[in-house]
């Protein structure tokens, strides 16, 4: 800022440290509900909808670094548009953070938004270690009051703390862990970023009771109690517990590098014949594990349980079985249409499975209407052959797929991965699983018997719908949307794209699910088009590290 002025808070007690310019003068209008940072400005009297101006931004941005430097969680407050929730979170970041000696320094300005570092110094039973980030605040004009107020969230103390979450330090309630893969190397969030909200779980789940002494830490507490705890800074090590996973360090490194490609993405590899998780990568990486956490409309991915589905109620027979695939379909007066209107004459299931064709799937809806079973076809298929709706407890925190019944239209929706049903790479990459290995085998992430409670069960697949379901798969994987894609990826293999359409973004968002030979994997690509572009390509890369 063009003040050069630094806060600091020495000794516990917060004061402000003049740099470059004498702030002789300087004077914070503290309990002026009116005009604090305005400079004796009536505020009220602005444009509410006028944009704020550089000397205001300058002004109260100060103003409010200032009353956060010296103690004052009030003063900070009122130069907020959240007075109140501001207060107590500035008093709860000294009180429960134990943060000491800091200074804050104003930085570059880009519009309404002042960047700025801290340097603090965290201070707990005689321990101290220094805690070093960036930040930043934006600021805007008060709705009702028109004064210019820092826009508050969580995020202006410290970029990671979010609503409800808490700044913390102490002693943790767990030991440290060293993870290790399959073959005993060891997993570190520095070396697979992806990993860190999945180790922090871990640890808080596995390392606790007589398997290790706790450390001292400072840590984002989340409002969430089932959401794990991010660690910001260690003071006093604990001991360390080894800890062993199903991850394969080799297909972590390649789902790493294949999801960095994008800003958002994400992927899951797990082996069909044990449905160990051998690898889990979101871009950005570090934050919320989308890859596993996520729910999302999986588009047509969702064609491979809808096809078992069709299999299981007599509509369709063996993978040269003649099918219609006319350019749309209607149903409860919503029509439905296929990518670019295409239609296939005289095909047959694997004809329209390989190019997945939206409006064969949907012309199943008349017979299972005749069965009575028309709006709960779907969602008992997914739960009695690949474990979808089930309660999955992976040894992590996850979000289960949900195929609910449906009714009119919603019901044709979901047949091709839209209307109500969710899913996440996960849950995809279990879908190929399952058609490889023959049978739905749990995903876990650590060793079941490490895992407590009873893991989602199903029944194996039916000899001839296995058969079907992989022969229809292997021929979008060679000769069909998915060939592009697994064209580079050699052994026994199937796949299937899907795009699926969200409210209010341009692009449809880009999911995959494939296998080759002992390895399945699922991706999603926010905003990324078609299935066989970039959701096709991290998957590829993935299984080729096998």
């Amino acid at each position: 800022m063009r003040s050069g002025v630094k806060t600091a808070f020495v000794g516990g007690v917060f004061v402000l440290v003049a740099g470059g310019v004498g702030l002789a003068g300087y004077e914070m209008l503290a309990g002026d509900s009116d005009g604090a940072g305005l400079g004796g400005t009536d505020a009220a009297l602005l444009n509410a909808s006028a944009e704020v101006t550089a000397e205001e931004v300058e002004r109260t941005s100060r103003d409010f670094l200032a009353a956060w430097a010296r103690g004052d969680a009030d003063a900070a407050g009122t130069l907020t548009d959240a007075p109140a929730a501001a207060s107590e979170a500035l008093r709860g970041f000294r009180a429960t953070g134990h943060v000491e000696n800091a200074v804050v320094t104003p930085g570059a300005v880009s519009g309404a938004t002042v960047r700025y570092t801290v340097k603090a110094t965290i201070s707990f039973e005689g321990h101290e270690k220094e805690l070093a980030y960036a930040s930043e605040l934006t600021v805007v004009r008060g709705k009702s009051s028109g004064r210019a107020l820092v826009d508050w969230r969580p995020a202006v103390l410290h970029p990671k703390l979010i609503e409800g979450a808490t700044l913390r330090t102490g002693w943790a309630k767990t030991g440290s862990i060293r993870a290790v893969d399959r073959e005993g190397r060891e997993l570190t969030a520095e070396k697979y970023p992806s990993l860190a909200p999945v180790l922090e779980t871990l640890r808080t789940r596995y390392a606790g009771g007589a398997a290790g002494e706790p450390a001292l830490e400072t840590w984002i507490e989340p409002a969430d109690a089932d959401a794990p705890n991010r660690t910001l800074l260690t003071l006093v090590k604990g001991k360390t517990q080894k800890l062993q996973t199903t991850l394969d360090a080799d297909v972590q490194a390649a789902a790493e590098r294949a999801v960095k490609k994008y800003d958002r993405a994400s992927v899951v590899a797990l082996r069909p014949s044990t449905g160990e998780i051998s690898a889990v990568a979101n871009s950005p990486a570090g934050g919320f594990n989308v890859a596993m956490e996520g729910a999302q409309a999986p588009g047509s991915t969702m064609k491979v349980v809808t096809a078992a589905m069709m299999l299981e109620h007599g509509l369709v027979g063996g993978p040269t079985s003649p099918v219609e695939c006319p350019k749309e379909v209607t149903w409860s007066g919503r029509t439905f249409h296929n990518n670019k209107n295409f239609s296939i004459a005289n095909g047959t299931f694997r004809d329209s499975f390989r190019r997945s064709c939206n409006t064969f799937f949907m012309k199943a809806l008349g017979p299972l209407n005749a069965k009575g079973v028309e709006d709960t076809a779907l969602s008992q298929t997914a739960r009695k052959y690949f474990g979808l709706g089930g309660v999955w407890s992976i040894g992590i925190v996850s979000t289960d797929a949900s195929i609910p019944v449906s009714k009119g239209p919603d019901t044709a929706a979901s047949y091709i991965g839209q209307g109500k049903v969710t899913m996440n790479a996960l849950s995809v990459a279990s879908l190929s699983a399952t058609v490889k290995n023959g049978a739905f085998r749990q995903p876990v992430i650590v060793p079941r018997e490490m895992i407590k409670g009873e893991l989602t069960t199903a029944q194996p697949l039916p000899e001839n719908m296995a058969a079907t379901l992989r022969s229809v798969m292997a021929a979008a994987a060679t000769d069909g949307t998915a060939a592009k894609a697994m064209s580079a990826v050699s052994g026994d293999k199937g796949a299937k794209t899907g795009s699926a359409e969200v409210d209010g973004q341009s692009d449809s968002n880009s999911w995959f699910t494939g296998y080759a030979d002992d390895l399945a994997a699922g991706s999603v690509v926010q905003s990324g088009g078609y299935g066989s572009g970039p959701a096709g390509s991290v998957v590829a890369s993935v299984l080729n590290a096998r």
